[in-house]
């Protein structure tokens, strides 16, 4: 198992919030077999809340949950200057157009449909921390 890249590591676990426990299982897995470090939450309250604490660079964020579903956490993170550039990774089994939609428009950065593809999942988090990356060299560049 190889470390990711230096230019992709994060500086705080990928957060999870989902209420499944083989989904939180086998992302966890997958991701860590990849080098990252993962913390995992079974609702959408309490995943606010790690939200909040953590400041994950990424999260990857089931709708249908208890106590709070996805729409509202989601929501709640766009609305808090603090965390509001969390990259919000929507987690959903409904595959209609118009679900895709709302969670886009609810502040979500993607969508993706249960089953999803482990090569995409790795693929998608190199992606976004390659990216987050390469932008926080170009903010010090911008102030040196």
């Amino acid at each position: 198992m190889a470390a990711p890249p230096e230019w992709d590591a994060t500086p705080g676990p990928i957060l999870i919030i989902d209420d499944e426990p083989y989904i939180l299982r086998s992302l966890s897995y997958l991701l860590t077999r990849e080098g990252y470090v993962t913390e995992t939450v079974n609702n959408g309250e309490a995943g606010l809340d790690r939200v909040r604490s953590l400041r994950p660079a990424i999260v990857f964020l089931d709708i249908m949950m208890p106590r709070m579903d996805g729409y509202e956490v989601c929501e709640q993170v766009r609305q808090d200057p603090d965390i509001e550039a969390t990259y919000l990774i929507m987690l959903s089994a409904k595959g209609q157009q118009v679900d895709r939609e709302r969670g886009l428009l609810g502040g979500a950065d993607e969508y993706m449909t249960k089953p999803f593809s482990p090569r995409e999942v790795v693929q998608r988090v190199r992606t976004v921390l390659a990216s987050r990356a390469t932008q926080r060299q170009d903010d010090e560049r911008d102030e040196g």
